[in-house]
């Protein structure tokens, strides 16, 4: 069931009972697939994070990345990581057979990748840029440029990265200032520096191949005057060998709080004006290429988050079961009570189920927005493909958002558990904490991403993504009101809905008045709103399935009108055991999360603008 790192049982539990991703299985693009197919290449990623990815965790972190003579050296464990993961195809396992991929569904590989990044996430950095990278090569890039690097990439013999932010503009990529040179030949010399580059420079490769945003002489300023250039770090001759360095210069090396194993550089374009780029997609159309793969690139940082926060709470949960200390307080007053497991303590037991109701509202957020992206592409009509993909569109920055900032609140859970061994190295839930934050601020800032949710997503197509959205959940809440041994708290869940639509609808009409600065100041809190009502949702949703799998159990057992037998087969029956706990989990998050919502809408209502009207000299 759970192997320290994810509980494989609810993975398999989101994809087939909840998600039913075999309907994808019926499409001509993905026939050759079924869930026996699924379940061997989860039990591949599973061995391969577990024996080759997950030991090198703790060493990458320990020996981290070194910077001398201008050189980088990563740790040296990664080297038969990585050979062994690009073998064995992951790097572009859900690209098309025809550009060296396995042509998996997105949604198999996001829960195959769940693996990895619970084991190495570090590691993961190398292999995940170079996809994103080859990815642009391959949608925009000419014949000649395919040929010249993608195939490399997506293969492993090369790597790539993402250079976007500059020293004076950080997220205003805009206000960039790497300029690109016409050349008599057709291509560009480029000219500029680049920071906080994850995977910039290594030793890994032979070759690193760049994505440069840069702006062409005498373009216009902002953004639409950016462009996109290939600048690989050693040029390649026409024949596809290494020609001469090509002048891109590593600066240093950064000293991070987390991810040491990944090397996050300054890079130097053209110190010596010998930097030479090629034009990717056209000109002046850089954002508009390089977002095409945001989507995707923001959801595997909401599963990095969950890897951290599974791998955290998986750790928190054996501890607690193994960790003998104390006596229960109803035996307080007993001089002959015997220590217990720190599980059986009560607050213990409410930070593990808070970290459990998380952990796993938060994969089958990722997984319905992974699954959300393969619909989109195998749909029969242009309304269905809209659909399914402006549900992606609303819900990425709420998965990267959402899934960064509690996925760090699980890891600070897991070390509270652990206590004062938490806080030291030697066990490996510090390492988690240090490694998830980042997530909260690359790929666009949580900031960013409040206000691209509230600023243009909840408006886009009129609105009709977001009313999408809040059909799929009321279709879930008229079943499950159904439910006897649901509706209560099914009951709480609708509240926070129906607060949630209202506060929508509040901010629709300020966005046509004077008070439009409302919508902006709470952008933070609406996402969080946002993020609590569809995990709630989807928690729910997997109870009401439990319910029933339970109903087929204890009739099956003889059990549908005895709680003593009942209460039995949860110790005796491991699958009676899971779904007891999907329900309790979802209760659980009703009562403690969805019940603070409403007064969370009301409260933005109000319309306080304090932080606007502030003097700076107050602060």
């Amino acid at each position: 069931m759970s192997n320290l790192l994810v509980n494989t049982r609810d993975q398999q539990f989101v994809l087939f009972e909840q998600l039913g991703i075999e309907k994808l299985f019926e499409k001509e693009r993905y026939a050759d697939f079924s869930k026996d197919m699924v379940l061997m290449m989860q039990t591949e990623a599973e061995k391969l994070a577990v024996n080759v990815l997950l030991p090198a965790y703790a060493e990458g972190d320990k020996e981290g990345c070194t910077f001398k003579d201008g050189k980088v050296s990563i740790p040296a464990s990664f080297h038969e990581v990585f050979k062994k993961y690009a073998e064995a195809g992951w790097i572009c396992s859900h690209e098309s057979p025809d550009v060296g991929g396995q042509g998996l569904p997105i949604i198999v590989t996001t829960a195959c990748m769940e693996f990895m990044f619970a084991a190495n996430f570090p590691f993961l950095m190398y292999p995940g840029l170079t996809h994103g990278a080859a990815r642009l090569i391959e949608l925009f890039g000419t014949e000649e440029q395919k040929n010249k690097y993608m195939y490399n990439m997506y293969a492993g013999k090369w790597t790539g990265t993402m250079c976007l932010t500059e020293p004076g503009a950080g997220s205003d990529v805009g206000a960039l200032k790497t300029s690109a040179k016409r050349l008599p030949d057709g291509r560009f010399s480029i000219t500029g520096t680049k920071i906080f580059i994850s995977c910039g420079d290594h030793n890994l490769t032979e070759n690193i191949i760049h994505p440069v945003l840069a702006r062409i002489e005498g373009d216009p300023p902002g953004t639409a005057g950016v462009s996109i250039f290939i600048v690989p770090k050693y040029r390649v001759n026409d024949d596809g060998s290494l020609g001469e360095f090509n002048d891109v210069r590593t600066g240093n090396v950064e000293h991070k709080m987390g991810i040491k194993g990944s090397a996050t550089c300054t890079l130097n374009f053209g110190d010596e004006g010998n930097c030479i780029g090629e034009l990717l997609g056209k000109e002046r159309q850089g954002l508009r290429v390089m977002f095409h793969m945001m989507n995707e690139a923001r959801l595997e940082v909401a599963m990095q988050s969950l890897g951290h926060a599974t791998a955290a709470y998986e750790h928190a949960l054996k501890y607690a079961q193994e960790r003998i200390q104390g006596i229960p307080v109803w035996e307080m007053k007993n001089p002959d009570a015997k220590a217990v497991p720190i599980i059986e303590h009560p607050d213990i037991r409410r930070k593990l189920l808070w970290m459990k109701a998380h952990v796993e509202g938060i994969r089958a957020l990722n997984y319905f927005t992974g699954f959300c992206m393969d619909i989109a592409r195998v749909s029969d009509t242009e309304q269905e493909r809209e659909k399914w993909h402006g549900l992606v569109e609303l819900l990425i920055p709420v998965c990267k958002a959402y899934s960064s900032e509690k996925a760090l609140l699980v890891c600070s859970a897991a070390i509270d558990v652990y206590g004062g061994y938490g806080y030291c190295s030697d066990y490996p839930v510090e390492q988690y904490f240090r490694d998830c934050k980042i997530a909260s601020i690359y790929e666009g800032t949580n900031g960013i991403q409040c206000l691209d949710l509230v600023g243009r997503k909840l408006g886009q197509r009129k609105g009709m993504d977001v009313m999408n959205l809040f059909g799929e959940i009321n279709a879930s809440l008229m079943k499950l009101k159904k439910s006897e041994e649901l509706k209560r708290h099914v009951s709480i869940l609708e509240e926070a809905y129906n607060a949630l639509i209202d506060l929508t609808m509040h901010f629709a009409q300020l966005g046509k008045s004077a008070g439009f600065l409302i919508p902006i100041l709470n952008a933070t809190p609406y996402l969080e709103i946002m993020g609590d009502v569809v995990i709630g949702h989807f928690l729910m949703q997997a109870a009401g399935i439990a319910e029933e799998r339970l109903q087929a159990i204890y009739r099956e057992k003889g059990a549908d009108d005895s709680k003593g037998k009942r209460r039995a087969l949860v110790r005796e029956d491991h699958e009676v055991a899971f779904y007891c706990g999907k329900i309790a989990a979802a209760k659980f998050f009703a009562v403690d999360i969805l019940s603070t919502v409403k007064a969370k809408c009301e409260a933005i209502k109000f319309g306080e603008k304090i932080p606007i009207e502030m003097a700076n000299e107050s602060y």
